[in-house]
């Protein structure tokens, strides 16, 4: 299954949420990954321009979409932001499939 990496920010009635209440961050963001149908892989809450990340796996990005649009919603979070990872064994792949693909490929500027 193709991997993604969601980041995001607390918005700051969620931050006094989770001061008035703490509650376990990591095991929502699981369930809501799974009730969409994906795999969470691990959770982080990080510094600097956002405030946590997920490393999830999803059939196809389609199916994260509702996730985020739910935790959107909710006002809790912002700036949620995705990007597909690959490995490196993906990434290989892709070179090679790349250099078949060059082999036929003629520049308009030769």
């Amino acid at each position: 299954m193709p991997t993604f990496i969601v980041t995001g920010s607390y918005s700051a009635t969620a931050a006094r949420g989770m001061i008035d209440n703490p509650s376990n961050r990591e095991k929502a963001a699981r369930a809501i990954f799974e009730v969409a149908g994906g795999k969470m892989h691990s959770f982080y809450v990080t510094t600097g321009e956002t405030d946590w990340m997920a490393i999830t796996e999803f059939d196809d990005g389609a199916d994260l979409i509702p996730a985020l649009l739910v935790v959107g919603a909710s006002g809790a979070v912002s700036n949620v932001k995705t990007v597909r990872a690959y490995t490196g064994a993906e990434f290989k792949a892709a070179q090679e499939k790349a250099g078949k693909i060059a082999s036929t490929y003629r520049s308009p500027a030769k």
